[in-house]
């Protein structure tokens, strides 16, 4: 193949560089978790960040505000109600507050973290999630319907959960021979991927039980394979050849019989973790115990997987966080931000495009997910798809205060911070508003409207109950009847001998 001389690619990521922060910036006396899984042991949104630590008799985590640099005390108050090592902990898409852990204890659970980080060590969750039978290590958020989370484990399931209601909604056990690597969600929730340890890279549509399609021996090694969906729907996959180099792969999920790209890198062992970001159309590969950040740029021309350049330093890496795009410096051209753990240190690592100018440069920054959700969690649930909400990052992002007490006891634990655009707000009650214009309230209509109000209210909230409840009980319905249907269909192929 012979190529133009002097014919450039054009593209305003081909100078992206990434830049350690000064020593001062970083934390220090942070404990890395030394748990043998592969995950990335740290998440961070624009107000915390959370890193998974080694703790005696249980699994912890510190959640600290993203400003916060220097020493970590050791008495720093951690989250600590795990009777295991944590394996993966994730920042809700819809709630910077709210956070999910899973662990080696074989449950998930749910905290809400106070504005400004926390005070005392906290032990108690407001949900916890009990369905797999083995150890947990890989959490999900839906990205654009509130509530909705997946969960795999070591048992080879696959767990879709209402955390408003604490209901498991979907099931999935027969899809996975083997034990589970990654999953990702696709940009609108409706379908996932996921790797596994029989090689094979397989489509799921969770709502309905099936395996949409597979791909058997995606990537030739024995060493695990990790997935990413991109925006534009196709899968990003990174693994090992038989020689035991590593690879990246990009595959089209309308026919994954050849991947359309395929990249050898080297011949380390590590896992490469990739990072993605829909915004950019980057890709960012951190292997654990590498020393090294790689980045990519897909497009739509071949070779479709563009290499960028590679960050290099002198310590190898043991995670890395990836800070959601609304938490980065717009006025800085930052478009990308990691957290590398080292043994006691966790180092901010900044990807930026050099521009000279001071204005907000709109071109590197499209609308990216914010926290409104799209759907509630009963609308995916009932089979609705959405893209997640945009929000304009012009000026920068400014992390709204937590309203509080959004985590509430069951029958609905997590409530929308806001009012979400498909959900309908019920009108106000015409006879409050008939007291209220007429100045009723307080004054002429006496006791008798003051009852006539309470009574309204006490109705209003025997009807919120209610309709609580029957969402409850809907959302239990379709997760018992999609249970009944996979064991319909095992006593199906045990009368026709398959088992």
């Amino acid at each position: 193949m012979s190529f133009r001389r002097g014919v450039v690619r054009q593209s305003k990521f081909r100078h992206v560089f990434a830049q350690a922060w000064k020593a001062e910036h970083c934390l220090d006396d942070v404990r890395v978790s030394r748990v043998t899984w592969d995950g990335p042991l740290c998440a961070a949104n624009p107000k915390f960040i959370a890193v998974v630590i080694e703790a005696g008799g249980g699994g912890a985590f510190p959640v600290l505000p993203l400003a916060k640099s220097g020493r970590v005390d050791q008495n720093t108050p951690t989250v600590c109600g795990h009777a295991a090592p944590v394996l993966d902990v994730q920042w809700c898409p819809h709630d910077d507050n709210v956070i999910a852990s899973a662990s080696e204890d074989c449950t998930v659970k749910i905290w809400q973290i106070p504005d400004g980080g926390l005070m005392s060590p906290m032990s108690e969750a407001v949900v916890t999630l009990e369905g797999h039978s083995k150890r947990v290590g890989i959490l999900a958020w839906h990205p654009s319907a509130l509530n909705i989370l997946l969960t795999a484990g070591c048992d080879n399931v696959l767990c879709v959960w209402d955390v408003g209601t604490g209901e498991l909604v979907y099931q999935l056990s027969d899809a996975h021979p083997d034990l589970i690597y990654s999953v990702s969600w696709n940009r609108e929730g409706s379908i996932l991927c996921t790797t596994c340890k029989d090689k094979a890279l397989r489509v799921i549509d969770p709502r309905r039980g099936t395996v949409l399609k597979v791909r058997e021996k995606a990537h030739e090694g024995t060493r695990p394979m990790r997935a990413v969906f991109l925006a534009d729907g196709k899968i990003l996959t990174t693994g090992f050849s038989r020689m035991s180099e590593r690879q990246l792969a990009l595959w089209d999920t309308r026919d994954l019989s050849e991947p359309m790209a395929t990249q050898e890198m080297d011949t380390s062992n590590g896992v490469l973790l990739p990072f993605y970001d829909p915004d950019t159309n980057m890709a960012y590969l951190c292997g654990k115990g590498d020393c090294t950040i790689r980045y990519f740029e897909v497009t739509d021309e071949s070779p479709y997987v563009h290499f960028l350049s590679l960050y290099s330093s002198k310590e190898p890496q043991r995670g890395a966080g990836f800070l959601s795009k609304r938490g980065v410096d717009v006025n800085k051209c930052e478009i990308a931000r990691f957290y590398k753990l080292h043994e006691r240190k966790v180092e901010p690592i900044s990807m930026t495009v050099p521009r000279k100018s001071d204005l907000f440069q709109g071109d590197l920054y499209p609308d990216t997910a914010g926290l409104e959700p799209a759907l509630l969690a009963e609308d995916w649930i009932a089979g609705q798809d959405a893209p997640p909400a945009l929000v304009s990052l012009s000026g920068g992002y400014t992390a709204p205060p937590s309203k509080g007490g959004t985590l509430r006891g069951r029958p609905k634990l997590l409530s929308p911070t806001n009012t979400s655009p498909t959900s309908t707000t019920a009108p106000a009650n015409p006879v409050t508003v008939e007291m209220e214009s007429e100045g009723l309230s307080h004054g002429r209509g006496g006791r008798d409207v003051d009852g006539g109000i309470e009574r309204v209210k006490k109705e209003e909230d025997q009807l919120s109950d209610i309709l609580t409840e029957v969402r409850a009980l809907r959302a239990l319905v379709l997760a018992q009847g999609h249970r009944i249907d996979v064991l319909e269909r095992q006593l199906a192929r045990i009368e026709d001998g398959e088992v």
